[in-house]
């Protein structure tokens, strides 16, 4: 959040001193730039956003979803989901989007996903209260998705935050167990940090092989 709020104020700076949003110019998602090999606006563009308007609503919803999922996560972990999320989104919106895009909504609908596979995968030991959170982000995100049809809405990186937030959780998301013996019992996460390691190289691979892949057809080869 505070990077995002940082980088908001360069832009606002930017647009008072030099007459125009000279961040946004070098890192939004703009497809022929990505072409010309301009790689890092698929990254990029989750830090910075349009107006006061798209970056307080935006962090708003970081502020609602982001402490528990990285009380769950663990920092580096939620770090690493936000990453891929937003990374996954704009490779998405490269691929079936021809717009300009900016904006950390592509990592947030990754929290989204992240949340509604974290409680489908324990809810046999969180119970009720998962099929819950399950339902309610669930409408959440369809409320959104249905919002994102409107024009001027990059409703592609939306969709390919969700894939890339849901896809990392399942392969290394925390999966909670019990452990120890009565009265000791502790819950704890039996997931290895190798393969929450592997579940980063793999997501992030798979989606920057496909980007090359769409590149390559793009640029004639």
């Amino acid at each position: 959040m505070g990077i995002c709020i940082a980088v908001y104020l360069t832009q606002m700076a930017s647009e008072f001193l030099l007459g125009s949003d000279l961040p946004a110019l070098l890192g939004m998602k703009i497809n022929q730039a990505i072409l010309r090999g301009e790689v890092w606006r698929f990254l990029t563009p989750m830090f910075l956003h349009g107006s006061i308007v798209h970056i307080a609503f935006n962090m708003y919803a970081l502020y609602i979803f982001g402490p528990s999922l990285e009380a769950r996560f663990g920092r580096g972990r939620f770090l690493l989901l936000f990453l891929i999320s937003g990374f996954v989104g704009n490779v998405f919106s490269f691929i079936f989007s021809a717009a300009a895009s900016l904006g950390s909504s592509t990592a947030i609908f990754g929290l989204l996903g992240a949340e509604m596979v974290f409680s489908y995968r324990n809810q046999g030991l969180l119970g009720s209260g998962a099929r819950r959170v399950l339902i309610n982000v669930l409408t959440v995100a369809g409320i959104n998705l249905i919002i994102g049809l409107s024009p001027g809405i990059d409703n592609w990186g939306h969709i390919g935050g969700l894939v890339g937030g849901s896809l990392f959780t399942w392969l290394g998301g925390p999966l909670l167990v019990v452990d120890g013996i009565y009265p000791d019992l502790k819950v704890t996460d039996r997931r290895r940090s190798g393969t929450v390691f592997l579940a980063a190289l793999g997501v992030g691979g798979l989606f920057l092989a496909l980007a090359a892949f769409w590149m390559i057809l793009q640029n004639g080869g």
